[in-house]
């Protein structure tokens, strides 16, 4: 941008692309969301994917196919619960879907801690167990602050 907030005519059209590095991979945090994030939009009215652009800049967001399928159990409720499991849904689908059968079984939760840390990825969640088991792990997690905004977090 310029300084009189005019596009520059330098820079190329359609948004920032990141430069891919030798094995072709672009240089995005990797970002694993729990289902409780997936619903952070509908039950703060928070536009999750802004703000982690906001963030981060560059990112790819995981979802766990497990998580994909508590949302599913969780969007046959009727009421605000079961609004915000289908906006989840519908969130889940635009992003990467993970397989968790690599991943040995247990709650989701446990599968969502493993798989971040075998890919190191970070984790967005509001689940207390789940970022103090992250923190302790040396995993960065990103939270809500005040039910306003997302806050990058690490001890």
């Amino acid at each position: 941008m310029c300084r009189n907030r005019l596009k520059d005519c330098h820079q190329p059209t359609g948004g920032s692309t990141l430069a891919l590095d030798r094995d072709g991979c672009s240089g995005r945090v990797k970002v694993l969301l729990d289902a409780n994030a997936l619903m952070m939009p509908a039950q703060f009215q928070v536009d999750l994917f802004d703000e982690l652009r906001n963030i981060l800049g560059g990112f790819e967001p995981i979802v766990l196919s497990s998580v994909m399928r508590e949302l599913e159990g969780l969007a046959r409720a009727k009421g605000r619960h079961g609004s915000a499991a289908r906006l989840g849904l519908a969130l889940g689908e635009k992003c990467t879907i993970a397989e968790s059968g690599d991943i040995p079984s247990g709650s989701v939760d446990a599968q969502l801690i493993e798989y971040a840390v075998q890919k190191g990825c970070m984790v967005v969640t509001n689940d207390r167990r789940v970022r103090d088991e992250l923190f302790a792990r040396g995993i960065g997690v990103i939270s809500m602050r005040k039910q306003k905004k997302l806050e990058l977090l690490r001890r």
